[in-house]
């Protein structure tokens, strides 16, 4: 993604900072050429090594009281589950615990009826070791686990594959700069300013009860493809002569 502007050469030298009210410390520019502001994406692709994922389980009883008791009964066979496939303690995380009334709407009587409280409760699960995320799935569903959470591929160190496409970000940012430098008939470029952001990323979305039965008697085979990392940076230069 790109996004250019080119002020007018006059409204550039306006810019020029004055001895007078700048404040200690501060770098001086003196701008007399038209600026060109650009912001770049760019990310690079490489093999994941970590591995997030979600599992909850969902229970309706008559009483808060009840639902809450056979809910933690059935998260801590999944919590076993889990450090049953030797993942340490630290990288299981009970990330949402919620309980609320259910009501059901009768056709016939045109009324609410109450169906019970329902807890819903998840835990947040980090694998460092990706050929066993398709065991790990099994043993969450076979423990009674209702939902389990889309996989998330990530780098656990990505600052390498940060630096790779900040290269190309700045690499392509003066390119295009450049060319607009040449178009408006000026020989070079002066970088101004730089700030960098990171794009965003989609979140986990669930797998419901009734696939995670149909899950429970499978072997799920896991492909975790590549992962983009990627960093956007808006830059800023002055054309020179």
């Amino acid at each position: 993604m790109t996004r250019s502007t080119i002020p007018l050469a006059a409204a550039a030298a306006a810019l020029a900072i004055s001895p007078a009210t700048a404040s200690a410390g501060v770098v001086q520019l003196s701008v007399t050429g038209p600026l060109v502001e650009l912001t770049v994406s760019e990310s690079v692709s490489g093999s994941p090594d970590l591995v997030n994922l979600s599992a909850g389980v969902v229970t309706l009883a008559p009483t808060a009281g009840e639902a809450l008791n056979q809910n933690a009964e059935r998260m801590a066979r999944v919590i076993a589950a889990i450090e049953g496939q030797g993942i340490a303690q630290e990288d299981i995380t009970t990330s949402a615990i919620s309980l609320s009334p259910q009501y059901e709407w009768n056709q016939t009587t045109q009324r609410q009826i109450f169906r019970g409280y329902q807890v819903n409760s998840t835990v947040q699960i980090k694998l460092h070791e990706l050929p066993r995320t398709g065991r790990v799935l099994d043993a969450l569903v076979t423990a009674g686990a209702d939902e389990i959470g889309s996989i998330s591929w990530s780098v656990e160190d990505p600052a390498a594959a940060q630096q790779q496409a900040r290269d190309a970000a700045f690499a392509t940012a003066r390119q295009r700069a450049l060319g607009f430098a040449h178009a408006a008939g000026y020989a070079d470029v002066r970088l101004l300013e730089v700030s960098e952001g990171s794009p965003g990323w989609g979140g986990p979305q669930p797998l419901m009860a009734d696939a995670a039965e149909e899950a429970r008697n499978l072997t799920m085979p896991i492909r975790p493809g590549q992962v983009q990392t990627g960093v956007t940076i808006s830059v800023k230069y002055e054309m020179t002569r």
